[in-house]
């Protein structure tokens, strides 16, 4: 089968690329950083999953991409206005992705989900903390 473009050869992607492409063109930057949230929490349970069932490529795949997010995160943080908040958040951060390392290496996948569940605890805050603003 020919396709028409190189994004058609992996359809799988272009719909994520897509995806990420609507939900992001319109977004203000509380939306921006909910959505790496969500992303981020989506592949710690998918390398959890894959992991589970012995698919290494996947799990590297979306360890990576958690990886990624969990840096864009931190690179957002503005430390003159967060102050405290930004420093302790930066922790988070850091230790999730040491966390994730961590794992990687290993075989059990509740470490990841503990660093899935522990982002959605703080997705939780910050969108309660949008919502009263």
């Amino acid at each position: 089968m020919r396709y028409a473009t190189a994004l058609a050869r992996d359809p799988a992607s272009t719909y994520r690329q897509i995806d990420v492409a609507g939900r992001t063109s319109g977004a203000d930057s509380h939306a921006l950083v909910d959505l790496l949230y969500q992303e981020c929490v989506a592949a710690l349970r998918a390398a959890a999953w894959a992991l589970e069932r012995g698919q290494p490529t996947i799990k590297s795949e979306r360890l990576s991409r958690a990886t990624a997010v969990l840096f864009a995160l931190e690179a957002g943080l503005d430390f003159e206005r967060g102050g405290q908040v930004s420093r302790t958040l930066a922790t988070l951060y850091h230790g999730l992705r040491q966390q994730i390392l961590d794992a990687s290496l290993g075989g059990d996948p509740a470490p990841l989900r503990d660093a899935a569940d522990s982002l959605e605890d703080i997705a939780g805050a910050w969108s309660s903390v949008r919502s009263a603003s």
